[in-house]
């Protein structure tokens, strides 16, 4: 069973600067929860317990917030306040964390090859915490994709159909449907334009990956950017084997750039705080 989930969260955040100049992007509260703690809450609902966060300079933040803070919580004890930590106290006592730190910044399959110590020789999620994903009729993104892996047990990626116009902001992928919304991928391509894009079916920040990915990234040359990107990994191992695109259920907003925010933030004040889930 997949118990591990690898958070990449070293990125600088350029598209929310200049909030992001000193604080993680991950830490950006949607409501009153920074964008982490969402994406590790959807991990636990999924049965990963094990977290593991590759983080960078000025990232302390994140190792801060999944810790006691035994002043804080010393002078809020007895007060109506205390409802406010619920979600993070369950979270920290039935996860563990783990951190290395990547050096620096080559693109996302680099950041996930630096997570490998943490990881070890195991299949494993991969959440982009600024991809915030919500389903409210039914189970998550991630429980989704944990069901598909236990019955395919090959890699998993989530997608979505974009505007066909917006396709070089993601990896898109081309393939064979084999059920209901699911695919198996042929084709994987990086960022490409409008006119050269395989479909607008666009991976989003939701994967399940088995181990040999490390030895494939290891093996890639840069891409896209300069930068060591997972889609090119991810097309070698699906001409070696197989990986399975599924269009998942459920809502995502891109929290890394302004509109997708604050899109999210007013979907989780009406859906999660005004209705007392937001804790």
């Amino acid at each position: 069973m997949i118990k591990k989930c690898l958070f990449p969260a070293a990125g600088y955040g350029t598209r929310f600067l200049p909030a992001t100049k000193a604080m993680p992007k991950e830490m950006l509260p949607v409501v009153n929860k920074p964008l982490i703690q969402y994406g590790v809450e959807e991990a636990l609902d999924a049965g990963l317990n094990e977290i593991s966060i590759v983080t960078g300079r000025g990232k302390r933040a994140l190792e801060d917030h999944f810790d006691i803070s035994y002043e804080l919580e010393n002078q809020i004890k007895g007060t109506d306040k205390e409802k406010y930590l619920v979600g993070i106290r369950r979270l920290l006592s039935e996860c563990s964390f783990s951190y290395t730190r990547q050096t620096e910044m080559k693109g996302l399959g680099h950041a996930i090859l630096t997570g490998r110590p943490l990881i070890g020789d195991e299949p494993f999620a991969v959440v982009l915490a600024d991809d915030l994903c919500v389903n409210l009729e039914g189970d998550g993104v991630l429980t989704q994709m944990v069901k598909l892996y236990n019955q395919y047990r090959c890699t998993i990626i989530a997608i979505q159909e974009v505007d066909p116009q917006e396709t070089n902001k993601y990896g898109v992928i081309a393939g064979d449907l084999i059920g209901d919304d699911l695919y198996r991928v042929r084709n994987m391509v990086e960022k490409p334009a409008p006119e050269d894009a395989p479909s607008n079916l666009a991976i989003i920040g939701r994967y399940i990956l088995t181990p040999d990915i490390f030895e494939l990234i290891k093996q890639t040359e840069p891409g896209k950017g300069g930068e060591i990107q997972i889609t090119d990994a991810l097309m070698k191992q699906a001409q070696n084997g197989c990986v399975i695109a599924y269009k998942f259920k459920g809502k995502r907003f891109d929290c890394g750039g302004a509109e997708g925010y604050i899109e999210a933030t007013n979907f989780c004040f009406e859906n999660f705080y005004k209705t007392g889930k937001a804790y």
